[in-house]
């Protein structure tokens, strides 16, 4: 039996993270299944407390879960040692965060913040001086390498950060809430930056975000609710017979592999579901209706 996201670069099976907050037991993940190919550019969407941030920490090894399975690459996210995690953050993921102070050093400018990964993993300076130029140029700051991110506009800085997250070829990129501290215009130029590092770079991209803008530009879009997928919005290009291009979106729920579905609250409210439905199993498809001997006994 082959092993389930055998082939995938981004792996969490049934994924369950606990804190204790002073003498309350705090679920965060609540056994969350999530496969991410190699080469996509994603993003993930939660209301607050859903348990995107700690998905991301856990991914990003900032984070340990509790039980399940998580794995990025060849990397198993539940036995690592310190050292390992380390040289994981290092060389197989970037990060770039909501606020833009938390990216760059104010001291250095580009080029030296974006050339420093580098210096820390070991590169010699003429392959680092190529690699710099290189990011800088394709995330449109070519002309500011010697600026300090106090000199630099918001957005400026966060595709400084972008371009520094991909120093050492990292195989995926981490993004929380990349624009959210952007108006809509500067965050469409970061959010391009984000596409040039998929598209241009390879580099699959996973991206944290509120923004609708965003979420609707990227190949798939995962929502998380109490701490488990509970949808996703596929989407793809269809050309017509005269050669028009329109971009379908579909959306589906996520099956867990216990067999649970999480239906979405306004179906739920529609069809009066509440805590136990009958279910019929169909030639095609499953048919899920509302338990009247349960609502007639109830009145």
């Amino acid at each position: 039996m082959t092993e389930f996201g055998a082939e995938a670069l981004i792996v969490c099976d049934n994924v369950v993270r606990i804190y204790q907050v002073e003498q309350i037991e705090v679920q965060a993940l609540q056994g969350l299944d999530l496969l991410v190919d190699r080469g996509e550019m994603i993003a993930i969407v939660g209301a607050s407390g859903s348990g995107k941030s700690t998905l991301l920490n856990v991914l990003s090894g900032l984070d340990v879960p509790t039980a399940g399975r998580a794995r990025v690459g060849e990397w198993d996210l539940l036995r690592m040692t310190a050292a390992d995690r380390l040289a994981y953050r290092r060389s197989v993921v970037g990060f770039v965060w909501q606020q833009t102070s938390r990216n760059l050093l104010p001291y250095l400018t580009a080029a030296e913040n974006v050339a420093l990964p580098m210096s820390f993993a070991g590169v010699r300076s003429r392959a680092r001086r190529r690699r710099t130029a290189e990011l800088l140029d394709a995330m449109g700051m070519a002309a500011k390498a010697g600026r300090r991110p106090g000199e630099l506009s918001g957005g400026e800085q966060q595709r400084v950060a972008i371009a520094v997250s991909l120093a050492n070829r990292p195989q995926v990129l981490f993004a929380d809430e990349p624009t959210g501290e952007l108006d809509t215009a500067t965050g469409a130029e970061v959010f391009a930056a984000l596409r040039t590092a998929n598209e241009s770079f390879g580099t699959t991209v996973v991206i944290v975000t509120h923004d609708a803008e965003v979420s609707s530009q990227v190949q798939r879009t995962v929502a998380i609710r109490d701490g488990r997928t509970s949808s996703e919005v596929v989407r793809r290009t269809e050309i017509d017979e005269w050669g028009d291009s329109a971009v379908i979106a579909e959306e589906y729920a996520m099956l867990d592999r216990a067999g649970r579905l999480q239906l979405p609250a306004e179906y739920r409210k529609a069809l009066g579901l509440r805590s136990r439905v009958r279910l019929d199993l169909e030639a095609d498809h499953v048919g899920v209706w509302p338990d009247r001997a349960a609502d007639k006994g109830a009145k």
